[in-house]
């Protein structure tokens, strides 16, 4: 279910007494939650930070799994969506409060809106600092009004028989090397990313902080698959981990050699590999070898983070595993799927349901 927030805040003086305003809406724009809360003694953008905390708790208490966040501070929309850096300890103090409330959604997004169209948010704030300079405590004022009906369950949990929130996975192709622009096989050979790979990934690094409850950050350890998370992980703030099942297949005594190159000097076997997924190139591995060791390092991340959004850095034939295995197929899917550099797939496994597949190659 999606939800809609606007938020204000504001202070008389700098810091002043200071209050918040917030308006949850339903997705048909129905009015659900009217909030002012009265924040006490503070800045401008902390009243902004607690009118937008204020709206992620509501959200969250209604159900909501996507939740859209309009709000006139330039500041707060652009330190959420992780394009301006966060120094006010105050303000970090919060915006940290605010991210750990946004991995509770599938997804959050947060846009600016000029201050005449926040005008319900901003009379709610007023309201707050109205209290707040009478002597009012800090908190929730009495103008907070409920939802006149209770609000519809997500459908989204219902339709596929699990109740629970999944382990998402959001696969992500490392961006272009050398090798890749070369058509070379590229396994356990080593490139690093290009100049273009680099660039790649920064536009999916800006993706990942629009979209928001990030929980963590996985990745193979070969280093265009390393520096790409590292590139991912300085945009979100999040560690990265590095799991060695996630590595390429190995392409044997295939590695750094061309399509064309591998058919001409041994096609029987070429052919094979292409047509069988237990066929593996000369001293290298099978697809249903890596998809053996992949669907290990996936059950066993799925237990240990349980109900998480985690970022999955690795190649082409890891990520057409994982997808493999979400979808339940025979491994010779793999040969059915094509993923572009720097692309982006999701797959999603259900404790006490089936897994899913929610994007392929966007």
């Amino acid at each position: 279910m999606k939800l809609i927030i606007e938020a204000d805040g504001g202070s008389r003086g700098n810091p002043g007494v200071a209050g918040s305003g917030t308006v949850v809406y339903s997705d048909s724009r129905e009015v659900l939650r009217e909030i002012a809360y009265v924040v006490g003694k503070a800045s401008n953008n902390v009243a902004e930070y607690h009118g937008l905390l204020r709206g992620l708790e509501a959200a969250a208490k209604l159900g909501a799994t996507d939740v859209d966040v309009y709000m006139d501070s330039k500041l707060v929309v652009e330190q959420m969506s992780g394009r301006w850096k966060i120094k006010h300890p105050d303000m970090k103090e919060l915006a940290l409060q605010a991210q750990q409330l946004a991995r509770g959604f599938d997804q959050v997004t947060y846009t600016w809106i000029p201050r005449e169209k926040n005008k319900k948010a901003d009379t709610l704030s007023n309201v707050a600092m109205d209290a707040c300079a009478e002597g009012n405590p800090v908190g929730v004022l009495d103008a907070e009004k409920p939802a006149e009906k209770p609000v519809e369950k997500p459908a989204e949990k219902n339709w596929h028989g699990a109740s629970m929130r999944p382990t998402r996975f959001i696969l992500i192709r490392h961006g272009q090397t050398e090798m890749s622009v070369a058509k070379q096989y590229s396994g356990s050979s080593n490139p690093p990313l290009t100049q273009t790979g680099v660039e790649q990934v920064e536009k999916v690094a800006q993706r990942l902080a629009n979209r928001g409850g990030i929980d963590a950050i996985v990745c193979s350890p070969l280093t265009r698959a390393r520096q790409s998370a590292d590139i991912i992980a300085a945009q979100l703030g999040l560690p990265v981990r590095e799991i060695d099942a996630l590595r390429e297949l190995d392409f044997g005594t295939w590695e750094g050699r061309t399509f064309a190159e591998v058919m001409e000097a041994d096609p029987e076997a070429h052919a094979a590999f292409l047509s069988d997924t237990k066929a593996s190139p000369p001293e290298g591995e099978s697809v249903q070898a890596v998809a053996r060791r992949v669907k290990k390092a996936i059950d066993a991340l799925a237990e240990e983070y349980g109900e998480a959004n985690i970022v999955l850095v690795s190649h082409v034939t890891p990520i057409k595993c994982v997808l493999k295995q979400a979808l339940d197929v025979p491994a010779s899917v793999v040969n059915k799927i094509h993923l572009d550099l720097a692309s982006m797939s999701i797959a999603e496994f259900y404790a006490d349901g089936p897994s899913i597949v929610r994007l392929v190659n966007g």
